[in-house]
């Protein structure tokens, strides 16, 4: 297990446990994150604000069935935005962002 401490604006430290996949899980995606390394990511980093998984509004608006573009969640994930939410760019790399953005694509809002 990875122990990642950060220090977000205003918010004190935040702790992330990224459990590293064991034998049994899925496979490796193309961009090398399992699937459920990707949810335990969100769920550890992203799930403080986004609801059910991300399926519900929270802190966060909710991002199952969002019509944004994925190169504007890639880059809200990336960079924050100011007084809304902390940017990920130096915690994630670009396989983790490719990964999350592909996890937040497959949410439904009707289906967890």
């Amino acid at each position: 297990m990875k122990l990642r401490r950060f220090n977000i604006a205003g918010a004190g430290v935040v702790v992330v446990l990224h459990a590293a996949p064991a034998p049994a899980q899925s496979p490796p995606s193309p961009s090398g994150t399992s699937a459920l390394d990707v949810k335990v990511l969100f769920a550890t980093t992203c799930g403080f604000c986004h609801s059910d998984g991300g399926r519900a509004p929270g802190t966060g608006p909710q991002l199952a069935d969002s019509k944004r573009s994925d190169e504007f969640i890639r880059d809200r994930i990336k960079n924050g935005k100011e007084g809304k939410m902390p940017a990920f760019g130096q915690m994630f790399s670009d396989a983790d962002l490719d990964a999350i953005v592909k996890y937040i694509r497959e949410l439904r809002s009707d289906n967890p």
